[in-house]
């Protein structure tokens, strides 16, 4: 049987009655386990494949135990998002409450931290637990538009019966991740949400445009964090021999002496003072400054007798805080890793005698043409990790241990991921 993919605005053409039942009868054939004629969109399909395997069930009431407000408040102090929410409140909340939806923003965690806009919608928000201080993570209430874009990575759009769970088929939602600029960190999602009967295609693209806007305001705040840190550190910098940076706490190059210009130094997390082992550099001294920190190149780094990389952990178990560890004679050192980062890292461990830009351009985009952009993305990694990762072709050393932890489930595996390699990896387990 021939199958076509439903998209946004043949659902935003139709009735929304009629809309409604071709949604829930997509649904229920997926719950049994039969294909249809129309079938949902991919985020939408591999949606629902991870509730079918979680065992959530799809006519339960699922509601999250709500944060104590204290809890709420502490994380709304730390969230990166309280800088941008002036932005985000300006763009979306007279718009929604014009349209009679409602803006929420959630954090990492799915859960919701703040929640504006039309009054009516907000009583049927309560209706639907959809509050703040709720987890609205997809493990917890299926398919939604706050949950889905978390696992994803990617925008996402719900309507209906495209939730997985019967209680929200009268919802429609559009949410967005923003991720920190300053360390790729995912810091949440903004969502637009509202009565089924609200829904407009737009929308979705209306929401990803303003977090964008929001990820803009966090960048000007750093790069004005890097000109206060470079004026600091010039002084200093002008004072010490041999190679040197001045660095903020996520490792972005504010000013550097006695070596070439770089972007970005990959450091630990929580680099502790003195001297510690970063595979771009090898031996390094590291002292505070105020905004960032100092770190100097030992001498002896890279001459005969240097720390050498052993043993590389590729750590995929959670999918959205993916890291590399290299372990070596000096210790170790822990990075977190970019979705596509984690993406190549895994194609490479997969293929130790390597690959050429056209075998991973082809592995991450299906397409052998998109060498640049490979070797872009190589060469930013091999700047953090020149002691394990050799070129001609793009490889591991040969010399070094690769240990790859998965998650227990394959579906988990890379979930925002849809290269083709790492589907191909998905399937190869039972």
């Amino acid at each position: 049987m021939g199958t076509n993919t439903l998209d946004v605005a043949r659902l935003a053409a139709m009735d929304s009655e009629a809309a409604t039942r071709l949604l829930k009868s997509m649904r229920a054939a997926a719950l049994e386990g039969r294909r249809t004629k129309v079938v949902p969109r991919t985020d939408i399909e591999e949606s629902w494949r991870r509730m079918l395997s979680s065992g959530l069930d799809p006519d339960g009431n699922h509601h999250g135990g709500l944060l104590p407000l204290d809890e709420v408040e502490r994380r709304r102090r730390n969230s990166p998002l309280t800088e941008v929410l002036p932005v985000l409140r300006e763009a979306l909340v007279s718009v929604a409450d014009a349209a009679q939806h409602i803006m929420v923003v959630s954090d990492a965690d799915g859960r919701l931290l703040w929640r504006e806009g039309h009054p009516s919608v907000l009583k049927l928000a309560d209706t639907l637990g959809f509050e703040v201080g709720a987890d609205w993570s997809e493990a917890v209430v299926g398919t939604n538009g706050v949950g889905t874009p978390l696992v994803t990575g990617r925008p996402v759009q719900v309507f209906s019966a495209e939730h997985f769970v019967a209680a929200h088929h009268t919802w429609t939602c559009a949410g967005a991740p923003i991720v920190d600029p300053r360390d790729g960190r995912l810091l949440g999602v903004v969502d637009i949400s509202g009565p089924l009967s609200t829904m407009h295609p737009a929308t979705l693209s209306f929401v990803t445009s303003v977090t964008r806007l929001a990820a803009a305001e966090l960048r000007n705040r750093h790069f004005a964090a890097l000109e206060r840190l470079r004026t600091v550190a010039a002084p200093v910098l002008c004072r010490v021999g041999g190679r040197a940076l001045a660095v903020d706490d996520n490792g972005w190059v504010a000013a550097v002496t006695g070596m070439p210009p770089t972007e970005r130094l990959a450091l630990p997390k929580s680099p502790r003072r003195g001297r510690v082992w970063l595979p771009s550099l090898g031996m390094c001294t590291i002292e505070p400054l105020p905004g960032g920190r100092l770190v100097q190149v030992a001498e002896e780094s890279g001459g005969p007798g240097a720390p050498t990389a052993r043993r590389v952990v590729l750590d995929l178990s959670r999918p959205r805080r993916c890291s590399v560890t290299v372990t070596g004679d000096a210790g170790s050192w822990t990075q977190e890793l970019s979705p596509r980062h984690a993406e190549l890292l895994f194609v490479l461990a997969l293929n130790r005698e390597g690959r050429s830009a056209a075998e991973l351009a082809r592995d991450i985009f299906e397409d052998a043409t998109r060498t640049v952009t490979v070797r872009a993305e190589m060469s930013r990694l091999r700047r953090h990790l020149a002691e394990v990762l050799a070129h001609r072709p793009y490889r591991f050393s040969e010399d070094v241990r690769v240990e790859v932890v998965e998650p227990d489930r394959p579906q988990d595996l890379l979930p925002h991921s849809a290269a083709p390699a790492v589907r191909l990896a998905r399937g190869r387990h039972p």
